[in-house]
């Protein structure tokens, strides 16, 4: 019973340290922080899903935000107030802990070793679906992706 609780607290903690909160930590997966960047939001989410900020190593945010001109082939430039903006709120909640810690190739994290790790038993024929078009479209498939809970219970594999 004590190591459960353990157990418990522990995730908590690391919930609320990276910026959730304990209802977060008890098995939801929500990874937004509950307090959303609205610069974030309208300039990153305008073009893609907001990805949370604890999928990614501060090192690949820095980069991102630091090659806007050419993201992943898409000028998607800022004015530099605009950078800092959103620098300021992703830079304490890039992901720390010991599964994001490592820098993925192309700061994607679509090639982070986790979540290859977790979509191994997905057929390479389902991100080819025009429902899906790309591993980078998580809300084809996590249906609460936009609400930052990416708990298996809620995904749905499109046709």
């Amino acid at each position: 019973m004590k190591r459960t609780t353990t157990s418990l607290a522990v995730a908590i903690l690391l919930a609320v340290a990276l910026g959730g909160s304990a209802a977060n930590a008890a098995g939801s997966k929500d990874l937004l922080p509950a307090l959303m960047s609205e610069k974030y939001r309208t300039e990153c989410a305008s073009c893609h899903l907001a990805y949370p900020p604890a999928l990614l190593p501060l090192a690949s945010w820095r980069r991102l935000l630091g090659h806007l001109d050419n993201h992943y082939g898409v000028d998607a430039s800022l004015e530099p107030a605009e950078v800092l903006e959103i620098s300021k709120w992703l830079e304490p909640l890039a992901g720390t802990y010991k599964k994001v810690r490592e820098e993925p190739a192309e700061d994607r994290i679509t090639k982070a070793a986790w979540f290859v790790r977790e979509h191994r038993k997905i057929d390479a024929e389902v991100w080819l679906r025009p429902s899906v078009k790309s591993a980078a479209n998580c809300a084809a498939c996590h249906t609460t992706a936009e609400q930052g809970n990416y708990n298996d219970k809620f995904v749905r594999i499109p046709k």
